[in-house]
């Protein structure tokens, strides 16, 4: 049997391209599995853990704090890659949320307004989580307490927090039902550990830097504690958004139009 050669086109061979049109559809797809992800930022974060707990046992224990530049992963320290760390995994979640947003536009009782508002929230968080704006509001706060015993409220920010937090809470109480249960539920998960971590762990924080300042190693402790129950909360939420997105928003797809010469796109 004789081989059919292609036919010649302009002179040239043209090689028709045999392969099934879902093959050809997806030589571009970019895969994210939800489950990878969150493997990996769960290694970065146990991994700064322990690098942070090595850090305090040679400060607080052999009585070097500054040795190796471990200060550098310090939790409770700012400007140092523990603080970079929860900055980028809560611009993740403004990402994802900005993507669910987009997604959901032009869909009628999607909740798109509570979307977006959650996308710019964890936007303004990743600037407090960089600036520490929030701590600027401590001293303001005590001068309205008129008192030299703060007690749990030592960290004063925490005041207008807890206000905040109910305020939002009951906005977004009828968002929150209309979820599917498997996403409702590990939004409260992830709500639960973040503000227990960043509310509550720093009331005792608070508490008890008023009392024994914040320079030993149970401070670092309590304060390893905050910020370890923030990562894991920002962590479940991003993971939350991730299954999501593969549930109900299914394929989502970015496409990048050419230009002309002039500009105007082709």
């Amino acid at each position: 049997m004789n081989e059919v050669s292609p036919k010649p086109v302009n002179g040239n061979i043209e090689a028709s391209d045999q392969r099934p049109p879902h093959i050809k559809d997806r030589i571009n797809l970019i895969s994210l599995n939800p489950t990878s992800i969150i493997r990996v930022l769960v290694a970065l974060a146990f991994l700064l853990l322990l690098i942070n707990v090595a850090y305090q046992l040679i400060a607080y224990v052999i009585g070097k704090p500054g040795v190796y530049g471990l200060r550098f992963f310090y939790f409770d320290a700012e400007d140092n890659l523990p603080s970079a760390y929860s900055t980028l995994l809560i611009l993740i979640s403004a990402l994802l949320l900005t993507i669910i947003t987009l997604a959901k536009r032009n869909q009628t009782g999607a909740m798109v307004f509570h979307w977006a508002v959650l996308s710019a929230g964890f936007l303004l968080m990743a600037m407090d989580e960089e600036l520490s704006l929030h701590e600027e509001l401590i001293h303001p706060i005590r001068a309205l307490l008129g008192s030299d015993n703060y007690g749990v409220f030592y960290y004063a920010w925490v005041l207008p927090a807890i206000v905040l937090v109910i305020v939002l809470g009951l906005f977004f109480l009828k968002f929150l039902m209309r979820l599917p249960a498997k996403t409702r539920l590990q939004f409260v998960v992830a709500a639960t550990l973040f503000l227990g971590g960043s509310i509550g762990v720093e009331l005792i924080g608070g508490r008890f830097d008023e009392l024994y300042g914040n320079e030993n190693l149970t401070y670092s402790l309590i304060a390893t504690c905050e910020e370890s129950l923030e990562m894991a909360g920002v962590i479940v939420f991003i993971r939350a958004l991730l299954v999501y997105i593969a549930d109900t928003v299914k394929d989502v797809q970015f496409r990048v139009e050419g230009t002309k010469d002039d500009g105007s796109r082709a």
